[in-house]
């Protein structure tokens, strides 16, 4: 049977959504980290670090001052192009299958993501998911320019109007409460994912919360004769 979204678009966030690129960040923040005096996280810490911003990363985990953070940004990125974008990355399970369906439903996406675009494109290229989607949004490469999760969210609204997608009923995929609060902010709808970097907390305030892509798949995907709307609670 055909299926619909009950959604007009989809936003997808990257880092501990689609992607889980937690390898090479660990490793990359150890060496940031050991040149300039700072203890490194463990593994178990990683989720202080990703999802925000890493210039506010810098400043509020290991309190780094705007003009160190600055540097310490440009450092990380450094080692991040000279290895590879997409070196250690991986796709969760199942969710570039979904990406591929809710494009075959006719269904507009875009990214709207912390990463910078550079580092989002370079990543959908490589998990061939680049067809998919009819925009590919991240933070400015300074990561200040464009940065706040809200204003990423309102961007990537913006290119998918201007590709001609309707806008009318979006809805954001993410697995952190900067998600949550940058989505509320610019007026978008949350489904939380699970399989990412959060505390179980950080789901308040979202629409929906699943723990596999199949749940996600049910409220994104419904057959086309249904009325079902997104309800489950967070």
């Amino acid at each position: 049977m055909p299926e619909r979204s009950p959604f007009s678009c989809v936003l997808w966030d990257v880092d501990g959504t689609l992607v889980d690129a937690s390898e090479g960040i660990l490793r990359r923040l150890t060496t940031t980290l050991n040149h300039f005096g700072r203890t490194p996280p463990t593994r178990g810490e990683l989720s202080r670090w990703i999802g925000p911003p890493m210039f506010e990363s810098f400043q509020v985990n290991v309190g780094m001052t705007a003009e160190q953070a600055v540097e310490a940004v440009a450092f990380y990125r450094g080692l991040n192009k000279s290895e590879g974008y997409t070196v250690s990355a991986q796709l969760y399970p199942g969710v570039g299958d979904l990406v591929h369906e809710l494009h075959a439903a006719g269904v507009p996406q875009s990214t709207a993501s912390s990463k910078p675009e550079v580092q989002v494109v370079a990543l959908m290229d490589h998990f061939g998911l680049a067809p998919a989607l009819e925009a590919t949004v991240g933070a400015s490469l300074d990561e200040r320019t464009l940065s706040s999760k809200a204003d990423i969210v309102r961007e990537a609204l913006r290119r998918l109007e201007a590709a001609g997608a309707d806008t009318s009923r979006p809805v954001l995929i993410g697995d952190r409460h900067h998600d949550v609060e940058g989505g509320q902010d610019a007026g978008v709808p949350v489904i939380f994912v699970r399989w990412g970097f959060s505390w179980p907390h950080e789901a308040e305030g979202a629409q929906a919360a699943v723990d596999d892509v199949d749940q996600l798949r049910a409220l994104l995907l419904v057959d086309d004769d249904s009325s079902e709307h997104v309800s489950a609670g967070a």
